[in-house]
């Protein structure tokens, strides 16, 4: 929590106390020394309720907030048109000599309460179907509702963001943070060689992505200098925009998922595209290692997919026909269960014997 929004707090706590105190200590009834220790209490219940619902609305973005205040004025705008009508159909029908004025009054409450409700219960379902743009606030047709996407440094650190924004799928909707280039331009200065290495490549990323025709890559300018960390000023920024946030980085997709934010990793997205390999297809792995069980060897697939090849141990070093069993998908990935060409013949040739066996 940064330190203007506690000052923030403890201020509104300190006048909720103040205020309740006086207000109790000029009160006629009672003594000034219990009537004190009242209105502290009062004062520490309001203010702590005032944090309770600060904290309760903590991921209430600003875009929904001005539009629930547009919503709840034009529906106070509709209670006070019901219950003039209402008025001025007393006026003329002289209603109000049969009815008592407090069954008035209720009826004149619920009507205005009807109308606020009505009016700003309308305003949010109807405000994808407005095209008006005000400050901190667009209403935009439903057409228009694919969130943007805020880009951090980890994304750009990985080459593959080029090829997926050259499909034409994220068009008009990257968006880069200005802070997050001024952190790249100062660590390719100041770092250590790899901290260098990797916001030069960052910054080779952006310069690409602002060359992929149709992308339109934008930029935002908003920063939060009350904020220090780079991973704080992302969320408030996510939250600002009403926006989804992509990155490859595991610990910012957990923090951000506890704040209420959309999160799209990279890497799921690249193991949802690997091709899927079905049970009996016939495939060519280069054996690298011994696996865990006696006589088997893994491999890589040019996706980086691992692949268990029982009977591979045999093959370290050379690249052997392997029939697939089965694939097993992992929090990392998928992984895939094979059997090596001559452990399969042997198997086949070892069933064929039984059968003969049973023949006989």
């Amino acid at each position: 929590m940064s330190i203007s929004i506690a000052f923030i707090r403890v201020l509104f706590v300190v006048l909720s106390i103040f205020f309740m105190t006086t207000f109790m200590i000029s009160s006629p009834t009672g003594t000034i020394y219990v009537n004190a220790l009242i209105g502290i209490a009062m004062g520490l219940i309001f203010g702590f309720l005032l944090v309770a619902f600060d904290m309760a609305f903590k991921r209430f973005n600003l875009r929904s907030f001005n539009i629930a205040i547009i919503g709840i004025f034009i529906g106070y705008l509709m209670g006070e048109a019901l219950v003039l009508v209402f008025d001025a159909v007393l006026d003329i029908s002289r209603i109000s000599i049969v009815l008592q004025p407090q069954t008035l009054e209720i009826i004149k409450i619920a009507l205005f309460i009807f109308g606020t409700y009505l009016g700003t219960i309308m305003t949010l379902r109807a405000s994808d179907e407005l095209y008006v743009s005000i400050p901190f606030v667009k209403f935009s047709p439903t057409t228009e509702k694919k969130k943007d996407l805020i880009i951090d440094s980890s994304v750009l650190a990985d080459a593959r963001i080029i090829d997926v924004a050259s499909t034409g799928l994220l068009d008009h909707q990257l968006v880069v943070p200005r802070f997050v280039i001024k952190e790249l331009y100062a660590l390719s200065e100041i770092g250590d060689e790899f901290s260098k290495s990797k916001a030069r490549r960052c910054l080779e990323v952006i310069k690409k992505l602002e060359g992929v025709p149709e992308l339109e890559l934008r930029f935002n300018d908003t920063d939060f200098p009350d904020v220090k960390d780079t991973q704080g000023k992302l969320l408030r920024l996510a939250r600002l925009l009403d926006a989804n946030l992509i990155t490859a980085d595991i610990s910012r997709i957990q923090i951000a998922t506890i704040e209420g934010i959309r999160v799209i990793n990279i890497h799921t997205l690249s193991n949802a595209l690997k091709p899927l390999m079905q049970a009996g297809e016939f495939i060519k792995i280069k054996i690298q290692r011994y696996g865990k069980e006696p006589r088997q060897g893994v491999g890589y697939l040019d996706d980086g997919t691992m692949v268990v090849v029982n009977g591979g141990g045999n093959y370290i070093g050379e690249t052997i026909d392997a029939k697939v069993l089965s694939v097993k998908h992992t929090s990392s990935g998928r992984m895939i269960f094979c059997n090596a060409m001559d452990e399969e013949n042997l198997s086949d040739e070892y069933e064929e014997d039984e059968d003969i066996d049973d023949e006989r």
